[in-house]
């Protein structure tokens, strides 16, 4: 599978003239955003195309990081509202509090960090006993805010870089929350996770 990305003034990319070679993969929907509008409301899209060999390090260089979130709509009086939203795993459920979380999961990432960033490292300074200085350090190296998952295809598919199902990101954000201070749960994650569609092994009877 190889990652072609294209700035474009909207989501929708054409088929290629030489499309009779390659299958060009369904783009991005307007509800599934997946760009780099952060921080510049510049529009990035990602469209897939088969291939029969791997990427090489000169098509995915020289900025191979993109930038990942969904959002969650429902139809009320005959339009589609913006109720809900993901990025990082639990940065919703943690950061936040009644009064602010329905606020926070309707917005979009591009205003995270000047609406959210004194909010997140209030809440850290009571968590973890973080100065505003490394409040700020810890976020940035992170990225989270925007509240938008990462991901490097150059670098191990491992939380915060991407996601995969072995990631236990509770345990990862509670230790961020507190300063590495909370212990593990001492968990494993299952092992019988499948290298292909629908990658969950067979449920289990009991």
């Amino acid at each position: 599978m190889m990652l072609a990305k294209s700035r474009v003034g909207r989501r929708s990319l054409v088929n290629p003239p030489n499309a009779n070679r390659r299958e060009q993969c369904q783009t991005i929907s307007r509800d599934l955003a997946l760009d780099h509008r952060l921080a510049t409301n510049d529009l990035t899209c990602v469209t897939c195309t088969h291939s029969s060999r791997p990427p090489t390090k000169t098509e995915i260089n020289p900025k191979p990081e993109m930038h990942i979130w969904g959002r969650c709509s429902v139809r009320r009086d005959g339009k589609l509202l913006h109720v809900d939203r993901a990025g990082h795993p639990s940065v919703s459920s943690f950061f936040n509090t009644d009064d602010t979380k329905e606020e926070y999961n309707a917005s979009e990432p591009v205003n995270d960090r000047k609406r959210w960033l004194e909010q997140f490292i209030h809440l850290m300074g009571h968590t973890g006993n973080y100065t505003r200085e490394e409040a700020i350090a810890a976020i940035d190296k992170e990225g989270t805010l925007p509240d938008v998952l990462s991901f490097d295809p150059s670098k191990p598919a491992k939380y915060p870089n991407g996601r995969v199902f072995t990631d236990d990101v509770i345990n990862y954000r509670l230790a961020f929350l507190t300063k590495n201070e909370c212990p593990p749960t001492g968990l494993k994650p299952h092992t019988d996770v499948l290298k292909e569609f629908p990658y969950l092994g067979t449920p289990q009877s009991k």
